[in-house]
């Protein structure tokens, strides 16, 4: 990937940060974009901080980094990016995220994520020179689904939210663009990322948020669910992967039948979903490690037991098996190291941001 041009879209964003932070540590030559509308869904001052990040790196790489603020609906501007820098790469992480947020405000979800992703695609295709399209889906998409592990394979019909709907309306689009034009696809589905640079929304952080401040926190469908939490480092890891190597052939197409569209669809997670008590008393014995939570302490009284609202899933469990055998790499931080590494993190952040 040296010397190619790279637009990562979601950047500054949780994953688009560490993406684009990795690329300019390792690429010579190349240009990598970062494109993010630094909206207020969370506080915009942690992407103002990721995107500091970004630049330490570039400074320090062999790289060029260049920052746009826009919104990939706004068809106009996201035109002249692609008419100026003519990307090779194009990465799309950007999206309005969160399942809860989109029961509320689907309209946002509809905008963004499909509308978006909508000129994106057709961005890729008008300005030819694209050579790989990878962008972000969810295991929202599998929703209803009833047997675990999830496969690829299996039905993503039953969303149990507009987020998943939208996220499988991308995979859709996806589909139809590399069968209609030929343009080269690839979706993930991620499991439950977290970590450094986390988003403030999730589930890990705002746990974090309430415990170190004495207050509640909601165990929902009355602590009876499961996550596969998958490390962004992890994360990061497959993307780049993918980007290096390109779409792996086919495996399942007939030397005499007609040539599949260039489309492939993985599971980015771990394989071993984590009980939410368990992740509580982990995350609880880390905070106490980094003297972030006071030695008497009733974990039980700050914890409230609640029904399950609205668009959320009981469990997730990737299986992603298709992704080692194609790319001889599976997620594979544990649970504890990698709330570790985001406790010190969030710990340093947590002080700087109160000086």
């Amino acid at each position: 990937m040296d010397g190619k041009t790279i637009l990562v879209t979601g950047s500054p964003g949780f994953i688009g940060a560490h993406l684009v932070i990795r690329l300019l540590g390792e690429l010579s030559g190349a240009t990598v974009i970062s494109l993010d509308s630094m909206n207020d869904y969370y506080d915009p001052a942690l992407k103002e901080y990721r995107l500091k990040e970004i630049e330490k790196a570039a400074a320090a790489g062999r790289s060029e980094h260049i920052f746009v603020r826009a919104d990939i609906t706004d068809k106009e501007v996201l035109d002249g990016v692609f008419a100026s820098y003519r990307p090779q790469i194009v990465v799309n992480l950007a999206a309005q995220a969160g399942v809860r947020y989109s029961v509320e405000n689907p309209r946002t979800y509809i905008e963004s994520n499909i509308l978006g992703f909508f000129n994106v695609l057709e961005e890729s295709r008008l300005y030819g020179g694209v050579e790989h399209l990878i962008y972000a889906s969810s295991a929202s998409v599998y929703g209803h689904n009833g047997k675990v592990p999830f496969e690829t394979e299996d039905k993503t019909d039953t969303p149990l939210s507009v987020y998943a709907a939208t996220k499988k309306t991308d995979e859709l689009l996806a589909y139809s663009y590399a069968s209609l034009y030929g343009l080269q696809c690839t979706g993930l589905r991620f499991f439950t990322v977290y970590g450094p640079l986390g988003r403030p929304d999730m589930f890990y952080y705002k746990a974090a948020e309430s415990l170190c401040r004495m207050e509640k926190i909601k165990l929902f469908n009355y602590g009876d669910m499961r996550r596969d939490y998958t490390y962004i480092d992890d994360v990061v890891e497959c993307i780049i992967r993918l980007m290096r190597k390109g779409q792996v052939e086919k495996r399942d197409l007939k030397k005499d039948g007609p040539s599949a569209p260039p489309y492939a669809i993985y599971n980015i997670g771990k394989g071993h979903p984590e009980d939410l008590a368990v992740f509580v008393e982990i995350l609880k014995d880390e905070l106490f490690k980094a003297e972030l939570l006071p030695k008497a302490y009733d974990l039980d009284e700050l914890v409230e037991l609640a029904p399950m609202q609205a668009g959320d899933m009981k469990e997730t469990y990737a299986d992603s098996s298709a992704f080692e055998e194609d790319y001889g790499f599976r997620p594979k931080t544990s649970f504890r190291d990698g709330i570790h590494s985001f406790v010190n993190w969030y710990k340093d952040h947590r002080k700087n941001k109160s000086l």
